[in-house]
């Protein structure tokens, strides 16, 4: 399950996987893969996968800090075009026009590791809730915690001396 979560990519703000890793992981070749989705397209609408754009690619590329994709490779012999990427929704799809044995038992990983995506974000934004009540609640503690040091200080500064009267005659000069 490591394997696959460490597959999945955010994309236009969607947790996605590539075509070629999910062949990989079904045990296919990639092109068998694409064929697959291509005579099934039906099955996969936007919101279960779309095609990268190059700027979509290149920075994938960075950010995984490698010079190619899986399955990806400039120079000649690689792939012709854009990888898709796929959904959750869309990945489960592609078990299911596969239909071979490997696909339906990687499916439920794949279901598995998003999931567990979904409650590490979850977790997080918890977390941050938690961390912004906290800070709310010790912004005010702060205020009365300075008017409370500031009123002691005031009370263990003594008073200023009054000028005390000479003793005796004093001249008015």
């Amino acid at each position: 399950m490591e394997q696959i979560a460490s597959r999945i990519l955010l994309v236009r703000g969607q947790k996605v996987m590539l075509d070629s890793d999910l062949a990989q992981l079904y045990g296919v070749s990639t092109k068998r893969f694409n064929e697959q989705v291509r005579r099934n397209s039906k099955r996969f609408p936007h919101d279960f996968m779309f095609q990268l754009t190059v700027q979509e690619l290149t920075n994938l590329r960075s950010q995984i800090a490698t010079s190619s994709l899986p399955g990806h490779r400039q120079d000649w012999g690689g792939r012709r075009y854009l990888p898709n990427a796929f959904t959750e929704h869309g990945a489960l799809m592609a078990a299911t026009i596969l239909n071979s044995p490997r696909a339906v038992e990687v499916s439920i990983f794949v279901v598995r590791a998003f999931v567990r995506l979904r409650e590490m974000v979850a977790a997080n934004k918890e977390l941050a809730k938690r961390l912004d009540e906290l800070e709310r609640r010790v912004s005010h503690h702060d205020k009365e915690i300075t008017s409370i040091v500031r009123t002691i200080r005031e009370l263990a500064t003594p008073p200023e001396p009054r000028p005390k009267r000479r003793i005796g005659f004093v001249s008015g000069d």
